[in-house]
Parts: C-alpha cells; structure tokens; sequence
C-alpha cells in the first residue's frame, strides 16, 4: 500500500521558518512535491522535485522556499523561510508515477502574528 505522511506543520509568526517533511512508503515515484490548499480554493503547485534532481518552484515561494528529496530514505522536505500570511494553507505531500497521483493527508502551516 502506497503511503505518503507528512509532518512539520504548524503556527509561525510572518518572517518565520518552518521544515515540511513528507515519508513515502515506497520508493516508484518518478516525481515528488508539495501543493497547497486554502479552504474555497483549488490545490496548487508549490514546489516539485523529480527523481533525477531537477525542481520547479511556483513565482510565489521561489526564494523563499527549498524542496529537497533524499531517494534512499525515500523522503522529500520542504524548507519554508520568510513565510507570510499568505502561505497559510493545507499542505499536501505528492508523488507522481507515470499514470497516478499519491497524496498524504495534509498539514495545517499557519501563518500568524
């Protein structure tokens, strides 16, 4: 069974700085990242990272934001500095094989003074 839990979410103060992590129970993805959802609206693409290194971060958290993948332990993080209220979300871990779209559960990063 393909399970992907995620971990690291939280409440941070604007300016702040937290770490995502994301365990993957198996190690077929040809692609993992972190997508994001705010209640009303549609998930979207925060940061992807492929198998062989290659990354993709959206204009919003580029700079700011560092997704990194450790393939032996089958893991991806995502380091969040600079935060703002705006990236207060639902963070959704992702992996992508071929034909299918794994996700874990989700966690809640706040944003907030």
């Amino acid at each position: 069974q393909v399970q992907l839990v995620e971990s690291g979410g939280g409440l941070v103060q604007p300016g702040g700085s937290l770490r995502l992590s994301c365990a993957a129970s198996v190690s077929i993805f040809i692609a993992m990242g972190w997508y994001r959802q705010t209640p009303g609206k549609q998930r979207e693409l925060v940061a992807t990272i492929t198998s062989g290194g290659s990354t993709n971060y959206a204009g919003s958290v580029q700079g700011r934001f560092t997704i990194s993948r450790d393939s032996a332990k089958n893991t991806v993080d995502l380091q969040m500095n600079g935060l703002k209220p705006e990236d207060t979300a639902v963070y959704y871990c992702n992996g992508r094989t071929g034909l299918i779209n794994y996700w874990g559960q989700g966690t809640q990063v706040t944003v907030s003074s």
